[in-house]
């Protein structure tokens, strides 16, 4: 009796000093995982208060003697703020908040109907999610210089000796019409998303719907909709981070007119145009201003929506 009693506490120390192992190695893991994430993020933030003088300081690492906001004031000229935020929110915010709607709109007639088609198109989903954007960046951007739908409007212009076909480049509708069509920027997860939690959501309550008298634009839009909040949140914030931070499609698209996040990236354009240094510390501390200002909103977005979106990842089906 008494070594079976000493053999059942030698295996609960072993076991409490397993835990107390796994437990330090996974909060080293995680301290060198934070150190990845936030290293870059505060070497900024000091480079970006940093003068010219006290960047030569070798005694100063973090935080300079005499910070200032001159990088700043150069950075804001240098993007043109509220040109280039005016055409974010034009281009790329509206094109996100378009792309929530109709991505919920797809994914609930994959996630609620029987249709023949079904299985094609939800292996087609699959191909949007795994396709990148750079493999049919090209044919987009030739289609959108002469916008034809199966050769119709070429034909049209070939018996009427025009050219009707429109170019929609440097314009707002190479945004807005993959948008609308469902084909927008990561469009396939967004929809993943939302038919996952749909898929969840009790037919009772569409069965009363139907009981009352409403079609399926009614039920979706007076009885799925406001029992979804969470995951158009969580969705909304993920489609609109992912437009704000997307630079490659502009840079396709769009001649002039930019939005903040090539604005950024031609900071240092800028910089050789006006013949500073293209990799002195008063240029990196310019740069790195510019940086600050383009990811102040959205920190901004997440720091106030931080607890309901944590609150909803664990109910929108993600992982489901």
């Amino acid at each position: 009796m008494q070594g079976a009693f000493q053999k059942l506490t030698r295996k609960t120390v072993i076991h409490k000093l397993l835990r107390i192992v796994s437990g330090v190695l996974l909060l080293l893991f995680l301290l060198a995982i934070s150190y990845i994430i936030l290293f870059p993020l505060f070497r900024m933030i000091s480079d970006a208060f940093t003068p010219e003088q006290d960047a030569y300081d070798p005694s100063i690492v973090w935080v300079p003697k005499h910070p200032t906001l001159e990088n700043f004031k150069m950075a804001y000229s240098m993007l043109n703020m509220p040109f280039a935020f005016f055409h974010t929110l034009l281009y790329q915010i509206l094109s996100a908040l378009i792309e929530v709607g109709v991505c919920s709109i797809v994914a609930y007639g994959l996630a609620r109907f029987r249709f023949r088609e079904k299985k094609l198109l939800e292996f087609i989903l699959m191909l949007t999610i795994l396709v990148p954007m750079p493999m049919i960046i090209i044919p987009m951007t030739v289609n959108y210089s002469q916008l034809d739908f199966l050769g119709i409007l070429n034909l049209i212009g070939g018996l009427i000796g025009h050219d009707i076909r429109p170019n929609l480049l440097n314009t707002g509708f190479s945004f807005w019409l993959p948008s609308l069509l469902g084909v927008g920027l990561q469009s396939g997860i967004l929809i993943y998303i939302f038919r996952q939690f749909f898929r969840n959501i009790p037919r009772e309550l569409e069965e009363a719907a139907c009981i009352d008298g409403a079609g399926p634009l009614r039920t979706f839009l007076s009885v799925v909709i406001p029992s979804s909040g969470v995951v158009f949140l969580t969705v909304s914030i993920f489609s609109v981070i992912w437009h704000w931070n997307d630079a490659y499609m502009p840079t396709m698209f769009l001649t002039d007119d930019y939005p903040l996040s090539v604005a950024v990236s031609m900071i240092s354009t800028e910089l050789v145009l006006e013949n500073m240094q293209s990799y002195g510390v008063q240029a990196n501390g310019i740069i790195m201003a510019g940086c600050v200002i383009f990811v102040t909103p959205m920190f901004v977005l997440y720091l106030v929506l931080q607890k309901k979106f944590i609150k909803s990842i664990d109910r929108v089906g993600i992982v489901g």
